[in-house]
């Protein structure tokens, strides 16, 4: 039996912005052989201890909306770009999702059914546009940890609406720890993994540092038998790139593209090849290319930059 080999998932996670989309925003994404683009709608919290989600408010811009969302995927989709749904949740003064925790029985039921609606919502808009996948949450680590089986019984509501393929995106410290691989069809995780402590890393050296996080990765994968899927990876081209690529508040510093070009060269030698890896999406891309990324960027997106040549180049192999 010959087995098919999969083409790889060549995403970028497409940002939200207050325009609609035309196929002007949509051919830079075709100029780096991307196939496939996550589109992130936004629900927020006003702050932690609140357990109601708001979304889909006039309040807040077109893209971030279920209509802009759903303005979006129709434009990928008339360009031959797939589509990963993934909605995001947002918490004022950008406290982490992934600590998330209520004071109460009543407050958590309160959060699951405000998030079961949200995302239900998503899903059946994910259904009506045929995106080819969805990411069912992010980063909600305590969320999931507290309340396990409310999960378990989400996923089979998404499922009842949603016939595409499923994956959620849990931190890199969280996936070994999420309980419902099983029940999805990719292990979807955002790699920002520690990789290097050096101030411009190296191939070699990012190379080195990925081989603990990568025999973990592939374990994963093994157990549950599912491919890994990046949903999100990238580096700021920053100094110590490598050290805490998590970070995305130090404005200040000077652009270090070396140390960007080092350590997405290193990622991608050690997972495209890989059969049990599904392919990843770059965080993050913004529509108005032309305005975005460029020689004093010191923040993730490839744009206008050197190591936007290295994605292109891995993105048109076979």
């Amino acid at each position: 039996m010959t087995t098919v080999k999969t083409p790889k998932i060549n995403g970028v996670s497409f940002v939200a912005s207050r325009d609609s989309i035309s196929e002007k925003h949509i051919q830079p994404v075709l100029n780096i052989n991307a196939n496939y683009a996550a589109i992130m709608p936004f629900g927020f919290f006003r702050d932690i201890d609140n357990p109601e989600i708001i979304y889909n408010t006039n309040r807040q811009w077109f893209g971030e909306s279920k209509l802009g969302a759903k303005q979006y995927i129709e434009a990928l989709h008339e360009q031959d770009i797939k589509v990963m749904m993934k909605p995001h949740i947002w918490i004022g003064r950008g406290d982490f999702t992934g600590h998330v925790t209520m004071t109460s029985e009543d407050k958590w039921r309160q959060l699951e059914a405000s998030y079961s609606k949200f995302i239900l919502d998503f899903a059946e808009l994910a259904q009506e546009t045929n995106a080819e996948i969805l990411c069912i949450g992010t980063e909600l680590e305590k969320f999931i940890e507290h309340r396990p089986a409310y999960w378990h019984e989400l996923i089979k509501k998404i499922k009842s609406v949603y016939k595409g393929k499923l994956t959620y995106a849990a931190n890199w410290d969280e996936f070994k720890r999420t309980p419902f691989w099983g029940e999805l069809d990719y292990i979807g995780v955002d790699a920002y993994f520690p990789v290097s402590d050096a101030q411009t890393p190296t191939v070699e050296e990012c190379r080195l540092g990925w081989q603990k996080h990568k025999s973990e990765i592939e374990s994963s994968s093994k157990k549950y038998d599912k491919p890994i899927l990046f949903t999100e990876f990238g580096y700021r081209s920053v100094d110590y790139s490598g050290k805490e690529p998590w970070k995305s508040d130090r404005y200040e510093d000077e652009a270090n593209f070396e140390a960007q070009n080092n350590t997405t060269q290193a990622l991608f030698d050690e997972f495209w090849k890989e059969d049990w890896f599904a392919g990843g999406f770059i965080w993050k891309w913004f529509h108005n290319y032309e305005k975005s990324g460029g020689e004093n960027n010191n923040q993730f997106t490839p744009q206008n930059k050197p190591v936007e040549t290295i994605i292109k180049l891995y993105y048109s192999k076979e």
